[in-house]
C-alpha cells in the first residue's frame, strides 16, 4: 500500500483535505490540472480558485452558512482561515480578494512538507485506489475522461448533469391561510359535499402535525404538495414582473447544454401570457379552498426533506439574479413572507448520486479506499465543500492509520447531525429520490427539542449553540 494519501482536484475540498491529513503527520499528494490544462469556467493557476462570486456569505450565527464558517474555524480550517485573512468590506458578509485567497491557499500548500503538489490530469482512478486510498474532488466541472471512469467506479449508468433547480422555500415561513395541502384532483369538492363541508374537511389538512387518524386521505394529502392558488389579477402582475426580471449571464459552454436539457421559468413564460398557466401553473385538478372555485392558476411546493421542513417550487427552474427571485417569487401568493433557504440555479454541474453511494464520511461504500469531496458530492457552496473537504480528509487518516500503521481501534469520525457540518453529510448521504445538490440551511438541521421558539433568528441562535455545543 502506498505511505500517502492521493487528492485529485485542487479547489477548496481537495486543498483542505490535503492541510487537514497533512497536519495529522500523513505524506499527500495532490494532483491538479490546471495549469496544463483547464475546464471552460477556470482561468487562474493557483489552487482554490474562486469561479463564480467572491463572496463566502454571511459571518452571522443565525445564518446557517455563518454557523457552517464557525464550525470550521473551531476545527482548524485553514481556508476559512486564509479567507478570514484575505477578507475585502462587506458588511456582515464574509467575502475575499479573490486573487490573493488563491496566492495564500497555494503558498501554504506548497511549502508544507508533507503536501507534493503534482500539475497533471488524472483520468485513471482504478488504480490509485488498489494501491491505496484517494479522495476525489475534481469539482463541478470533471474532465471528460474522468467523470467516465466515476460512472465505472461507482456502477452507475450516467452522473447527474445538474442543469437547474428550482428555488426552496421553509414550510414554517408560508402562509397557510392561503395555501392548501393536496395532489392534484385530490382537492376537489365532492358532488355530494356542501361547500361548508368542504372547507371543514379541507382545513384538518392544514396543519402538518394535524392527522384524522384512520383517515387514508388524510395521510395522503398530507404527504404531497402544498398548493398555492392565484386569482386572474394576481397571475398577470407575477407574470409581467417573471418575464421583465434581470437574469445571470451564463458562461457560452453552459447555454447550449442547459437550454436544450431543460426550460427557465422565464423563458417559458416570455412565450405567452398564458404559457405558464397550461404549464407548471396549470389550475386544473384544484379547487380553492377559500372560495369553493378553481384559481386561475396555481403554483405547488414539493417537500425536500424527510422533516417536512423545507420545500421546492415545482417547475421553477430559473435563470434570475437572486434578488429578483425574491422579489418576484415573493408576488405568490402565500409566499410573500417566505424565507429562501436556496435560489434557483443554472449551470453545469457534475455530481454522483450520493444518497446512494456515500456514508456520512463520504466515504464511498463500494469502496473504502475510495473518497470524494466537494460540489461533486452534491454540497453546494464554497464554505459547505471545504467542510465535506475537512470530513473526507479527517477519515481518510482513520483509514489509512488501519491499512498502513494496523491501528485497528480507528473508527470513523460521524459528525452529530445537531451541527451543520454532520446536517450536510447526513443530507448527502440518506436515501433520497429526489436528490438535488444542497446548501447549509437550517432547515436539514433537527427542530430544537422540548421548545418552541417563534422569533426566527432566536430560534437560529438557540440552534447555533446546540451545534457548538455538540461540535465541542
Amino acid at each position: 500500500m502506498n505511505n500517502y494519501i492521493t487528492i485529485i482536484g485542487g479547489g477548496l475540498a481537495g486543498c483542505e483535505a490535503a492541510y487537514q491529513i497533512a497536519k495529522r503527520g500523513v505524506k499527500v499528494k495532490l494532483y491538479e490540472m490546471k495549469p496544463k490544462k483547464f475546464s471552460p469556467a477556470h482561468s487562474n493557476a493557483n489552487l482554490a480558485e474562486i469561479v463564480c462570486s467572491n463572496s463566502f456569505k454571511s459571518n452571522l450565527l443565525t445564518n446557517a452558512c455563518g454557523l457552517l464558517k464557525e464550525e470550521l474555524r473551531k476545527l482548524d480550517s485553514l481556508l476559512i482561515k486564509i479567507a478570514d485573512e484575505t477578507a475585502v468590506p462587506a458588511g456582515q458578509a464574509l467575502a475575499v480578494d479573490r486573487k490573493i485567497f488563491s496566492e495564500k491557499v497555494t503558498k501554504e500548500l506548497k511549502q508544507n512538507p508533507l503536501i507534493e503538489i503534482i500539475n497533471k490530469e488524472i483520468t485513471d482512478v482504478t488504480e490509485i485506489s488498489k494501491n491505496g486510498i484517494v479522495i476525489i474532488a475534481t469539482g463541478p466541472l470533471t474532465s471528460e475522461k474522468l467523470a467516465k471512469q466515476i460512472q465505472e467506479i461507482t456502477g452507475e449508468d450516467k452522473l447527474y448533469f445538474y442543469d437547474a433547480a428550482a428555488p426552496i422555500v421553509t414550510k414554517e415561513t408560508i402562509n397557510f391561510d392561503i395555501a392548501f395541502y393536496g395532489d392534484r384532483y385530490s382537492q376537489e369538492k365532492k358532488k355530494d359535499e356542501t361547500l361548508e363541508e368542504w372547507q371543514e374537511r379541507i382545513s384538518k389538512l392544514k396543519d402538518n402535525n394535524t392527522r384524522c387518524e384512520g383517515a387514508e386521505e388524510s395521510k395522503q394529502l398530507l404527504t404531497d404538495y402544498i398548493n398555492l392558488p392565484m386569482n386572474k389579477n394576481e397571475y398577470e402582475n407575477f407574470w409581467n414582473e417573471l418575464v421583465n426580471a434581470e437574469i445571470v449571464t451564463l458562461h457560452d459552454f453552459e447555454k447550449k447544454e442547459i437550454f436544450e436539457g431543460c426550460m427557465p421559468i422565464e423563458i417559458m413564460a416570455k412565450r405567452g401570457i398564458d404559457t405558464l398557466r397550461f404549464g407548471p401553473l396549470k389550475p386544473v385538478g384544484f379547487d380553492d379552498p377559500r372560495t369553493g372555485k378553481r384559481p386561475y392558476a396555481l403554483v405547488q411546493l414539493r417537500q425536500d426533506d424527510k422533516q417536512a421542513s423545507i420545500y421546492n417550487l415545482v417547475g421553477f427552474q430559473t435563470n434570475l439574479k437572486f434578488g429578483e427571485q425574491k422579489r418576484v417569487f415573493s408576488m405568490i401568493p402565500g409566499l410573500e413572507n417566505a424565507e429562501f433557504v436556496k435560489y434557483g440555479v443554472m449551470h453545469r454541474n457534475t455530481y454522483i448520486n450520493s444518497t446512494k453511494l456515500l456514508d456520512e464520511t463520504y466515504n464511498l461504500k463500494s469502496n473504502t479506499n475510495i473518497y470524494f469531496a466537494g460540489q461533486i458530492t452534491g454540497v453546494e457552496g464554497y464554505v459547505e465543500s471545504i467542510s465535506s473537504g475537512m470530513v473526507a480528509g479527517l477519515n481518510a487518516v482513520n483509514e489509512f492509520n488501519k491499512n498502513i500503521l494496523g491501528k485497528t481501534n480507528e473508527e470513523k469520525i460521524v459528525f452529530s447531525d445537531y451541527t451543520v457540518i454532520g446536517s450536510l453529510a447526513k443530507y448527502i448521504s440518506s436515501p433520497n429520490k429526489k436528490f438535488q445538490p444542497m446548501n447549509a440551511n437550517f432547515g436539514i438541521l433537527p427542530e430544537l427539542e422540548g421548545k418552541k421558539i417563534r422569533d426566527k433568528k432566536q430560534r437560529y441562535m438557540e440552534l447555533a449553540k446546540r451545534s457548538l455545543d455538540n461540535l465541542r
